[in-house]
């Protein structure tokens, strides 16, 4: 079946450049596939280091791509695209944690540096939980929260970016989980084109032909009613003729 095919061959190139493009700020790659090539976008925080000294490092993994699937030779293309806002991408964010707890940062204080991160790159909320042997040799989780954050319905999967990562310390494995929600936007650069379901915007009443109320106005519903139907004369019915009893 080709959409398993095409899932695996996903999964397997996200994971590679996970690896591989983890210090350049890797951020996700879109595999777009027409009749004369394939396509690969990778988007990173630091394109110019993904492209390297005069292209070297992006025709190196070029080829490690081209070989690795059996592509035939000039049929597949790698480009680095530039992440549009740091800030709101989960994986970035996720990747930028690691490091920080790798270089020996206390957990408490690289995740509110990130959260703080977040919230200032102009997103609506963020959660980070950081999970594992942290200090005591008991594992618990840590989590740290700020601003709206929806869990369910269509609005977590169009508003919601998140990222998991492993971290291999010392004392051993740490689990990683960064969610961001988006802010609307109607541009569809740094969030979703449509609206939250409960979204209500109250427009302004600019109808010149309605005088503007000050103050509470009442009327009398009875007068109304009484001018708009007229009494109407009813004839009398006719008297009914006696029956004759038998």
């Amino acid at each position: 079946m080709q959409f398993v095919a095409d899932g695996v061959f996903y999964a397997e190139l996200n994971e590679f450049f996970q690896r591989e493009l983890a210090a350049e700020g890797y951020s996700g790659c879109e595999v777009r596939v027409t009749p004369a090539r394939t396509e690969i976008i990778i988007r990173a925080t630091h394109t110019q280091e993904v492209l390297g000294e005069k292209g070297r490092r992006i025709r190196e993994l070029t080829s490690i791509v081209q070989k690795r699937f059996n592509f035939p030779e000039n049929t597949v293309e790698l480009y680095a695209e530039k992440v549009a806002s740091r800030g709101l991408c989960a994986v970035a964010q996720c990747e930028s944690l690691k490091f920080k707890l790798l270089q020996g940062l206390a957990v408490r204080r690289a995740a509110y540096s990130v959260v703080r991160y977040v919230m200032e790159s102009g997103a609506k909320g963020c959660e980070v939980i950081v999970s594992g042997k942290l200090r005591a040799a008991r594992a618990k989780a840590m989590k740290f929260s700020e601003g709206f954050m929806v869990h369910s319905g269509n609005p977590a999967k169009e508003y919601i970016d998140h990222a998991v990562r492993h971290v291999d310390m010392k004392q051993g494995v740490l689990g990683i989980k960064v969610k961001i929600m988006l802010d609307w936007d109607p541009t569809g650069r740094l969030g979703p084109k449509n609206p939250l379901p409960d979204l209500v915007t109250i427009l302004d009443n600019d109808a010149k032909d309605e005088a503007p109320v000050d103050g509470p106005v009442s009327e009398s519903k009875m007068a109304a009613a009484e001018v708009a139907a007229p009494a109407v004369d009813v004839a009398p019915a006719a008297e009914a003729a006696p029956v004759d009893a038998y």
